[in-house]
């Protein structure tokens, strides 16, 4: 589910300072919240207007479209943050008990012509923190986030 924007117009301007600096040729940026949801079972239509509700906070661009090419930056695969463990209390405290785990992400839309593959990863430094997030180009590979598996023996 899509969010409010993430950065005002002066950390806007600080990142295309930034990217001037590194000399990437960026033409403009805008990110907005992103919101991911597991479920246990489907929500009713309901209970999908009233997670809408949850998740709708901070400024609104009321029918945005956003362009340029993504950068989805999320919590690392495997983690969970402390948004995280709050927003889905809260989801479940609404009687939203389908609700496994909800996480927040942060949406990038880059407008360049000219970026190489290495300015595209150099510009992912500057938005991410490699310890703690992890950059994607496509939401279906936020599915990640959700990912369960068995520890591996001690070996």
């Amino acid at each position: 589910m899509r969010g409010s924007p993430a950065l005002s117009a002066f950390r806007i301007t600080k990142l295309l300072s930034l990217c001037e600096e590194a000399q990437l040729p960026v033409s403009d940026i805008y990110a907005e919240y992103v919101h991911f949801a597991d479920l246990t079972a489907p929500l009713s239509s309901d209970e999908t207007i009233k997670l809408e509700r949850l998740l709708q906070y901070g400024p609104s661009l009321a029918g945005h479209q956003p362009e340029g090419r993504l950068l989805l930056i999320t919590p690392r695969p495997g983690t969970i943050s402390p948004w995280s463990s709050k927003a889905t209390d809260i989801a479940h405290n609404c009687g939203l008990v389908q609700v496994e785990r909800l996480e927040r992400g942060i949406a990038y839309y880059i407008q360049s012509d000219t970026l190489s593959q290495a300015q595209w990863f150099t510009l992912s430094g500057l938005l991410h923190d490699r310890m703690m997030e992890s950059v994607f180009t496509d939401f279906n590979q936020a599915e990640a986030l959700f990912s369960h598996h068995q520890p591996a023996p001690l070996g």
